[in-house]
């Protein structure tokens, strides 16, 4: 990714905010650029290649509060960091002040130095349980829980939430106040209500509201797909970061583009076939170690396909790709179909 480009774009004339220090308590975050947590995409392997391609941030998966699927072989390796960069943030989910609060305990004894709360999952079978954006719709509980695990942890609490429960009920601005009110040091805000799940317009208005009474950092999530739409929310809503999940799939170099663009105003061009095979060779390595080779290859089949997505001629390789099963004939089928697009040396994306 040498190749870098001056463009002249509006949000650049208010670069001067992007350049700042960003504190999560005790945490400066090198740059605003987070990743997003994603169940069954922001494990340990993916994580660690996000962080050394520029995340500022990176939030593991959800961890269900129920203590009862703490010794799960799902949760087991949720539960890992071995090896992950500080600060170490991880996020919990459940419905009830006590058991949010011994989660977030026992995390900490885990090594998490951020415990970050689910408000903002729109999952029917986490909003089943009363939990993730079903919480919304509950002021009590939401003030509740979050002064239960403030008060139980001596580390940052920060909360992800979303605009509300329906188009009919948004109640983000006073869940931001609530939030402040029981110490929660950042708030990240996805710009969609729970019913809305990903589809339609991204609230970035509501967003912009939430900064405008808040005093804590505001990062904005929905949505965002490249550096300069980062840069346009970021004017926009005069958030101090944003959140990046789904377009962090397949093209985690995402991260390096956006924080070099916010900090120098220069667009970093798209990596050409060699830099992503080297990516995905690396990244899918740490799957098969982390996972060990038969679960690592079924993981890595859906990270190929993500890494292929906007390619047509990646389509007949992707199906035949899944039906590989062992690692030694991934990485072959991976090294020869980048032998063929190195060859014609163009650029991927």
């Amino acid at each position: 990714m040498s190749m870098i480009r001056r463009l002249s774009h509006r949000a650049f004339f208010n670069q001067k905010s992007y350049i700042f220090m960003l504190m999560i308590g005790p945490y400066q975050l090198p740059n605003p650029v987070v990743l997003a947590p994603m169940a069954g995409v922001t494990d340990l392997p993916f994580r660690q290649l996000c962080r050394r391609l520029g995340a500022g941030l990176v939030v593991g998966e959800m961890v269900s509060s129920n203590p009862k699927l703490r010794n799960t072989r799902k949760s087991q390796l949720r539960l890992n960091h071995d090896g992950e960069p500080e600060p170490i943030a991880v996020q919990i989910a459940g419905g009830d002040p006590e058991s949010m609060a011994a989660a977030a305990i026992f995390n900490v004894g885990n090594g998490a130095q951020i415990i970050d709360i689910n408000m903002g999952c729109p999952a029917k079978k986490v909003c089943n349980k009363a939990a993730g954006s079903a919480l919304m719709k509950d002021e009590v509980l939401v003030s509740e829980i979050l002064h239960a695990v403030v008060e139980a942890v001596d580390v940052p609490v920060s909360l992800k939430m979303r605009t509300g429960w329906a188009p009919e009920h948004k109640n983000a601005p006073k869940i931001a106040e609530i939030a402040e009110q029981a110490g929660i040091v950042s708030l990240a805000v996805h710009g969609r209500t729970r019913d809305c799940g990903y589809s339609g317009e991204v609230e970035y208005h509501t967003i912009r509201d939430i900064k405008q009474q808040a005093g804590i950092p505001i990062f904005a999530n929905g949505d965002i797909t490249s550096a300069l739409k980062a840069a346009e929310v970021m004017d926009f809503t005069g958030a101090d970061g944003v959140l990046i999940g789904r377009a962090a799939q397949g093209q985690p170099w995402i991260f390096k583009q956006v924080a070099h663009y916010l900090a120098t105003g220069e667009l970093i061009e798209a990596p050409d076939w060699s830099e992503i095979e080297t990516i995905l060779l690396e990244h899918i390595a740490g799957l098969y170690t982390f996972y060990g080779d038969y679960l690592g290859v079924r993981i890595a089949r859906k990270h190929v396909s993500w890494y292929l997505q906007t390619h047509s001629e990646g389509l007949a390789f992707r199906k035949d790709f899944n039906r590989l099963e062992t690692s030694a004939e991934q990485v072959q089928a991976i090294r020869l179909f980048f032998k063929d697009k190195i060859l014609n040396k163009g650029i991927a994306a």
